[in-house]
């Protein structure tokens, strides 16, 4: 409400005031707005439970609203941008005055909006999406601000589109670790804070393990990270393999936070009646940083 309220406001005083910088910033907020109703549909759409057709429910919801909120960043910059060469070529007359008191409510509003998202946003890339969304438009309002302060102290008209080429780049650069995150999660990547190497070699630490293999570890949602793996157990280990799958499993989810774990023995010979892709470079390293380092002596 905080920001589609102010929204109206900007678009008046960029009509009236002859700013691109108020009516960019205009523009990204309708969109503010957008991300953060597609984050709190994205939210109410995740917490619908699973069924037999969706057995993991609608939790990719979140990631897909993150997608959007991403790629509309992008949308933005490039109208800015735009605009912004349309008016170098023919720079408008500026109301500096009304330009200044505008970016400085939309400052305050977008500081407020700002403090309401970032508690959450380091647990959902949906959060973190709208979130990015209201930061780009408080670098707009900051722009706006000293665009106003020149052009009412100095009458230097130009800043105003040298300064939305600015916020338009800014928009660019935060946006673009959020697009990563989320092509991490689509690709089903192995998640950072997740070191899959020293996660299978103290898992093959344990007495009676000979190997770890067809490992699978990726992300669902945010915070919602699933592992999965066969474990080939020595013929002549004579321990309880309960107690051996409750260990492995304690290891995973506890030490390496891993939600769900879906782990198989196996006391047979590796391949004999497995089809899955046994991919196991994970022996060639202990951890992944002797793996960055081993990747830099081949090259």
């Amino acid at each position: 409400m905080l920001i589609l309220g102010f929204m109206v406001v900007e678009v008046i005083g960029g009509v009236l005031s002859g700013s691109l910088a108020l009516l960019s910033d205009a523009g990204h907020m309708i969109t503010d707005g957008a991300a953060i109703a597609l984050a709190l549909f994205a939210q109410h759409m995740a917490n619908r439970p699973a069924s037999a057709e969706r057995t993991f429910g609608y939790q990719r919801a979140e990631v897909l609203a993150a997608l959007i909120n991403a790629l509309s960043l992008w949308m933005i910059a490039g109208w800015i941008f735009f605009e912004a060469f349309r008016r170098l070529r023919d720079v408008p007359e500026i109301e500096g005055g009304l330009m200044l008191v505008i970016g400085v409510i939309g400052l305050l509003v977008n500081l407020a909006a700002a403090w309401v998202l970032h508690r959450s946003a380091q647990h959902s890339l949906n959060v973190e999406g709208a979130l990015k969304h209201v930061m780009a438009d408080l670098m707009g309002s900051v722009g706006v601000v000293i665009s106003g302060v020149l052009v009412l102290t100095t009458g230097w008209t130009l800043v105003d589109p040298i300064l939305s080429v600015l916020i338009g780049v800014l928009i660019l650069a935060s946006s673009w670790r959020l697009t990563i995150k989320v092509f991490r999660v689509l690709l089903d990547t192995v998640p950072e804070h997740i070191d899959v190497y020293r996660l299978c070699s103290e898992l093959e630490e344990q007495e009676g393990v000979t190997l770890v293999h067809d490992v699978h570890v990726w992300t669902i949602s945010s915070g919602h990270e699933s592992f999965t793996a066969h474990i080939l157990v020595d013929p002549a280990y004579e321990g309880d393999m309960n107690e051996l799958l409750s260990s492995s499993q304690e290891i995973v989810r506890h030490d390496h936070g891993v939600g769900h774990v879906t782990i198989q023995l196996e006391q047979l010979r590796v391949g004999a009646d497995c089809a899955e892709d046994h991919h196991v470079d994970h022996l060639l390293a202990r951890s992944r940083e002797q793996r960055k380092k081993r990747k830099r002596l081949l090259l």
